[in-house]
């Protein structure tokens, strides 16, 4: 009956490991205030004092980012996935346009994890999302400790945020006015050191890379990046 014991006991303890990721894992919904006014309604995921927050980019919401949220959890991030305002049930304050002040929500998803307990809040903004996150990072630039911009940064020169920076787009990506890459490269050369930039193949924006063959490095890039050492 020995083997018996031992089995029962592999299993038990195979069934708690399993179920600590499983908790780890999940998903929960949360929200909270920006500075100006508005209320963010995020999806949460993982454990831990080290804190990422996601910003979508402008044809996607926050379940966009569902498996690589759980990338980042299994890896050991709190992960904060955001609607922006406009989007879902987010709301902004009391501007006229809906949409004024994005940079705003970002900056609440930060604040929220750091007085959640968090240590260390980086973020990873695609398109739309890492303009707003580019932008939140010059008002507060102490507040962001490192910036993932995929697709983006085309708009904001990152010359006040002392944290380290990672672009990342595909050589091919093309906008309404044209390539992303000559205008992502020209602010990334304004943009204060340490920092990165990392051209992957294909046509692919932003988000969308993670279905392409290149998704997996640029998620690796990412996971990379952000478990880097101190800033």
């Amino acid at each position: 009956m020995r083997w018996l014991y031992w089995t029962m006991t592999a299993l038990r303890a195979g069934l708690a490991a399993a179920a600590i990721t499983a908790l780890a894992l999940a998903q929960e919904k949360v929200s909270f205030p920006t500075q100006d006014g508005g209320v963010i309604y995020a999806d949460m995921y993982g454990k831990g004092d080290r804190a990422v927050v996601l910003a979508h980019g402008g044809r996607f919401q926050k379940d966009g980012w569902g498996p690589q949220a759980r990338a980042l959890a299994a890896a050991g991030f709190r992960v904060l996935a955001i609607d922006f305002r406009g989007e879902g049930k987010s709301r902004g304050g009391a501007q006229a346009d809906p949409e004024e002040g994005r940079q705003f929500d970002v900056l609440g998803a930060v604040h929220y994890l750091r007085k959640t307990g968090a240590k260390n809040v980086s973020v990873v903004g695609a398109s739309m999302g890492g303009d707003y996150a580019a932008d939140a990072a010059e008002v507060e630039p102490a507040a962001i400790d490192r910036l993932v911009l995929l697709g983006a940064g085309a708009y904001t020169a990152l010359t006040k945020m002392k944290g380290p920076k990672l672009f990342i787009l595909a050589r091919d990506d093309v906008g309404d006015d044209g390539p992303r890459l000559p205008k992502i490269r020209a602010q990334y050369l304004k943009a204060l050191d340490p920092k990165e930039l990392i051209v992957v193949e294909g046509s692919a924006h932003a988000q969308f890379l993670f279905e392409t063959d290149q998704g997996e490095r640029v998620m690796r890039e990412i996971l990379r990046f952000l478990s880097s050492g101190p800033v």
